[in-house]
């Protein structure tokens, strides 16, 4: 039990120093970038039970991580600032205030979401910013079904020091979908390929088990 106790204390001294004002921002921005992995863990392992995959690309989930890294601050600025401008907890407020999220916020973080994510793939400026355009209307119709009930919880009930903690647990779900839309569309080329590789593989075998000549086999791509 004496250990238990340790434990626990130990564990609420290294909570309160990450939640404190001096800390915030550290803790807002680590949590932002390892939410977006966990939800590409989630979203590579779901894609590898469909067969779209045979491993985890592992690349792939350390771009999610710089991406959410990079989009911590600016989550931590923006509540911080929403909650000087708009103190109070009336109904109205609150509606307010998610309309400000959905208006000023979600439009930001998705277009920095695909911009840098895209750059990160090698893509140049005016591709990534062509991959925004075309898929940003599912996202932010989606968007609109998960954060307005999200954020009326959060701005009535969650303590402002908790805020970006709470919307990043939220986030998994949505980094989830984010991580689809994202990368949904290369997944065809992967799939058209790995089906080219078992044929030429069946290709090569029933020539040799016919008496074919010996000769080696080459992808041809």
């Amino acid at each position: 039990m004496k250990n238990v106790s340790k434990l626990a204390k130990s564990a609420k001294i290294i909570w309160q120093t990450c939640f404190s004002h001096k800390n915030l921002w550290v803790t807002n921005t680590l949590t932002c970038g390892t939410l977006f992995a966990v939800g590409d863990v989630i979203q590579q392992q779901a894609e590898r039970v469909r067969g779209v995959h045979a491993y985890h690309d592992w690349p792939r989930t350390g771009r999610l991580f710089v991406v959410g890294l990079s989009q911590g601050p600016p989550h931590h600025i923006f509540y911080l600032w929403l909650d000087k401008l708009l103190p109070q907890k009336t109904a109205k407020t609150v509606f307010k205030k998610i309309l400000m999220d959905q208006f000023i916020a979600a439009p930001f973080f998705a277009v920095t979401f695909f911009l840098m994510a895209g750059l990160l793939e090698g893509k140049d400026l005016p591709s990534a910013w062509q991959e925004f355009k075309t898929k940003f209307p599912a996202v932010y119709m989606f968007d609109w079904i998960i954060w307005p009930p999200s954020q009326a919880i959060n701005f009535l009930y969650v303590p402002t020091q908790y805020r970006v903690l709470y919307v990043n647990a939220v986030t998994v779900l949505w980094d989830v979908f984010l991580s689809h839309m994202k990368h949904y569309d290369q997944h065809v080329g992967a799939v058209v390929y790995e089906s080219s590789e078992v044929t030429v593989g069946a290709t090569c075998k029933d020539e040799a088990h016919n008496g074919a000549r010996e000769h080696s086999c080459h992808k041809q791509l």
